[in-house]
């Protein structure tokens, strides 16, 4: 089936700038796509985010971030990142598109390569990834399919020395690996290159990359990885078990210093690996010179008297190399141009090759005037070769095994400041391993521990790795408010606290089995292995409280008790007329359990009126008093014809309490 067909993305163009022309590869995570930016008219490769993974807020983010970080990453062995976006609500990246293969194809297609071709490659990897590392930053996927081997130089020859290579994905797999977690909360990363200490404690730092390269190594050397298994888990734990076993042992004749070169990369113990990729790709190189340009495979049986030449075969070229003793490049007819470093990957130091000796041609005038003086003068000559030869490979030996390293100075404990003034004083450089490691005794941002340890041997001027105190471990109570049991209990498990579920609570607005608070209370710091409890609801409670108010008490409480509810009443002073209900607690509406109390406030019906005494008033002073009053007055005057006449007689009496509007009545004459 033509996938391309299929993919609905072919043709489209992102951002009005990004025309996508073919489909390149698809992975778990994304897909890349050839596309032509029509702006600038180059090809470039554009990797768009599944949609599968579009809802995963952490996971987008961390994408986004780390892509911006990436971008400012400039390095011949590094794919370029050149721009980030959104296309349907769906992140990608815009990156260099190289013409070539993935070293994976190329291990498909020719199962393994020469030793010569094997450091080439992994040479140009480890610049890369030690740019990465001086910025901070750490691969954490370094496997063949990251790795991409394009047209050489000299134009397309098959001879992988001279090709160019680059290292995709730097960084992005930290988002990928918030997404790669099975149902058990198992990483399900690239088990075949997993460092130890990624299968053990989920931590990673630049000696993780020096892991992964060193398994790369051994399978460009040997055509296969040392670990396989039916389950992912399985092989993970074998990195944690077992040490990676010689090359040599599954390819004979492969050099001792190439069986040494894969122990010391994949070291069980990080702090027994290099580093970073930059000390690892010093030894790399300091390997390849000396073994120099011998074949480092194989060499063609010489003729053996007696004995019939037989084409197919082969003994190794050279006696086995000690990997302890680094020899400079051999001379004479030794020497093969076609293994020379290209001029990208050439040391500094490294200059042409040495001068070859003059001899005396055969027929030469004797200044001595006798026969031997030649012979002699070639033996000599030979001699003088061999002396040197000797007092560079022990002046090199003394250099590669001791010359060249010092003691680390010790930093732990000192505080960050004080440990990079130590460092540079003693001609180191630092490099931090994040991320940090928490301490009850060391201060925090002060040295927990370094690597190389103090004491050990280090080469003078290299970097050292230090590992920061993040103080005593506490963590604030997250807050789960919201979330599902199951949700809940993992965000709080991850920190490393203890959960607790108590009885639910009835909740008219959280639904059932969803956390409704913490104890203690959110943000409050608490150290691992300490409790939050949290309280679920049980949904909405199963009856409705009535609407009651507005009504008579009488009715209300009747109502009460025919939904099994139970009536608490207090009284108001309100103009409400009296026993009308005011106002009700749950309100209307709400879910609440059988026998459950309403509160009910009740009117006491407006305030009394104190009467006040008129007696002897003038009728009319009087009348507008006890009106003024909001009374209802009733004048009886016996003698219309005074209107002066004053009053005799009041009912209410004096002081009398009655309720506004009541009626009052007052006798004159």
């Amino acid at each position: 089936m033509d996938t391309t067909v299929a993919d609905t993305l072919i043709g489209t163009t992102i951002d009005g700038r990004y025309r996508i022309t073919g489909r390149v590869a698809r992975g778990g995570m994304a897909t890349v796509y050839r596309a032509t930016d029509e702006r600038l008219g180059r090809t470039v490769a554009l990797k768009i985010i599944h949609p599968s993974q579009a809802t995963n807020v952490h996971f987008v983010d961390r994408f986004t971030d780390e892509a911006k970080t990436i971008a400012r990453l400039t390095h011949p062995n590094v794919v370029a990142v050149y721009d980030q976006g959104r296309h349907q609500g769906l992140p990608y990246l815009v990156m260099e598109f190289v013409q070539g293969k993935t070293l994976r194809d190329l291990l498909a297609q020719r199962r393994k390569l020469t030793a010569v071709e094997a450091l080439a490659i992994l040479e140009q990897m480890l610049a890369a990834i030690a740019a990465a590392h001086r910025a901070g930053l750490v691969h954490r996927d370094v496997k063949p399919e990251n790795v991409l081997v394009a047209e050489a130089p000299s134009g397309g020859s098959a001879d992988l020395v001279d090709a160019v290579v680059k290292v995709a994905d730097f960084g992005l797999a930290r988002a990928i690996e918030a997404s790669t977690v099975d149902e058990s909360g198992q990483l399900m990363a690239t088990v075949a290159y997993v460092a130890p200490e990624l299968v053990q404690a989920g931590q990673a730092d630049a000696r993780t990359d020096v892991y992964s390269a060193g398994i790369v190594l051994y399978e460009m050397l040997t055509g296969q990885v040392p670990y396989d298994g039916a389950d992912p888990v399985e092989v993970a734990w074998q990195h944690v078990d077992n040490d990676v076993p010689p090359p040599s042992r599954t390819v004979p004749g492969l050099p001792r210093a190439l069986d040494e070169l894969v122990a010391r990369a994949t070291k069980r113990n990080p702090s027994e690996r290099p580093t970073d990729a930059g000390r690892l790709l010093t030894e790399v190189q300091a390997v390849r010179d000396g073994l120099g340009g011998i074949n480092l495979q194989t060499a063609m049986m010489p003729q053996v008297p007696g004995r019939p030449a037989d084409a197919t075969t082969i003994v190794p070229a050279v006696p086995a190399i000690d990997a302890t003793a680094l020899v400079p490049p051999v001379p004479g007819g030794f020497h093969q141009p076609g293994a020379q470093r290209p001029p990208w990957a050439r040391l500094p130091e490294q200059g042409g090759a040495a001068p070859r000796p003059t001899a005396y041609g055969r027929g030469a005038a004797d200044p001595r005037g006798r026969e031997g003086f030649f012979s002699d003068r070639r033996r000599v000559t030979l001699v003088s070769l061999l002396a040197v030869i000797v007092l560079v490979v022990i002046g090199s030996t003394w250099w590669v095994t001791s010359g060249r390293y010092t003691d680390a100075p010790t930093l732990v404990g000192l505080p960050k400041a004080n440990a990079e003034a130590a460092a540079k004083q003693a001609g180191f450089g630092v490099f931090y391993a994040d991320p940090g490691q928490y301490s009850p005794t060391v201060p925090k941002d002060s040295v927990v521990s370094q690597n190389p340890g103090p004491g050990e041997k280090v080469v003078k001027g290299d970097t050292l790795t230090l590992i920061l105190s993040l103080g005593p471990e506490v963590h604030p109570v997250p807050d789960v408010s919201g979330q599902e049991a199951a949700a809940a209990k993992a965000s709080i498990e991850e920190l490393g606290l203890k959960y607790k579920e108590v009885k639910g609570a009835y909740s008219d607005t959280v639904p059932e089995g969803v956390v409704i608070s913490t104890n203690p209370k959110v943000g409050t710091e608490l150290k691992p292995g300490d409790t939050v409890t949290v309280t679920l609801s049980k949904g909405r409670a199963p009856i409705t409280v009535p609407n009651l108010v507005g009504l008579n008490v009488n009715d209300a409480r009747a109502q009460l008790q025919r939904a099994g509810l139970t009536a608490l009443e207090r009284t108001k002073d309100s103009n409400e007329p009296a026993d009308q209900v005011l106002a009700q607690t749950p309100k209307a509406g709400t879910g609440v359990e059988k026998n459950a109390e309403i509160t009910l406030d009740v009117s006491k019906g407006p305030p009394l009126v104190t009467v006040p005494d008129v007696n002897n008033q003038p009728c009319g002073q009087a009348e507008q008093t006890l009106k003024g009053l909001g009374l209802q007055v009733q004048v009886n005057n016996l003698n219309p014809l005074n209107p002066n006449a004053g009053v005799h007689q009041q009912n209410p009496g004096p002081n009398a309490q009655v309720p506004p509007g009541s009626g009052a009545q007052i006798t004159c004459f």
